[in-house]
């Protein structure tokens, strides 16, 4: 029995220190998807491609071209809404989606607050065809279009007031949303 007490001691240890290593991994896993999640990166892609430094794939891209639409812009069709004057914030959303409601009212809140921004929701389950062509992987995500209906930020998750507000100086010209000069 003592030959066992050293194996078995060195099995639990390295079995210990295992999940230590696994917990330690998953919570940075963890703290870097919170700290990015509800953050606006730029559209450089347009929703076409979407990974960086890779080109679209020529069957997403072509199909596109094809139906003579692209990714870079949404229309009033798309939307089944009006596009803003100045800008238009657009929110794919799912029934089961537990953010989704708070960031309903956050972007609702922003966009009553600013002159020429309207705030358009879609249920990415009725329109699959845009979840496919702008590459939606999750809900909530976000677009802010510019008055062209041309993509310029994108966030998914949850987002804070601040960096959506932050995402509108982008797009709006001058005086900030709030009519302050920035």
């Amino acid at each position: 029995m003592d030959r066992a007490a050293p194996v078995l001691f060195l099995g639990v240890t390295g079995g210990l220190i295992g999940l230590a290593a696994a917990l330690l991994v998953a919570t940075v896993l963890g703290v870097a998807l919170r700290h990015r999640a509800g953050r606006f990166r730029s559209s450089t892609a347009g929703g076409q491609g979407g990974r960086r430094g890779r080109p679209p794939r020529a069957s997403s891209a072509v199909t596109a071209v094809a139906a003579g639409k692209t990714s870079r812009a949404l229309t009033e069709a798309d939307l089944g809404s009006s596009l803003g004057a100045q800008a238009t914030l657009v929110q794919f959303s799912t029934v089961f989606c537990a953010p989704c409601r708070p960031t309903r009212q956050i972007l609702a809140q922003v966009a009553d607050m600013t002159d020429g921004v309207t705030h358009v929701e879609i249920d990415a389950a009725s329109r699959l065809d845009l979840v496919r062509r702008l590459r939606i992987n999750s809900t909530p995500t976000i677009l802010v279009l510019g008055p062209d209906g041309a993509i310029i930020r994108r966030a998914v998750g949850l987002p804070r007031k601040a960096d959506v507000i932050a995402a509108l100086g982008s797009v709006i010209p001058g005086p900030g949303p709030y009519g302050a000069a920035e």
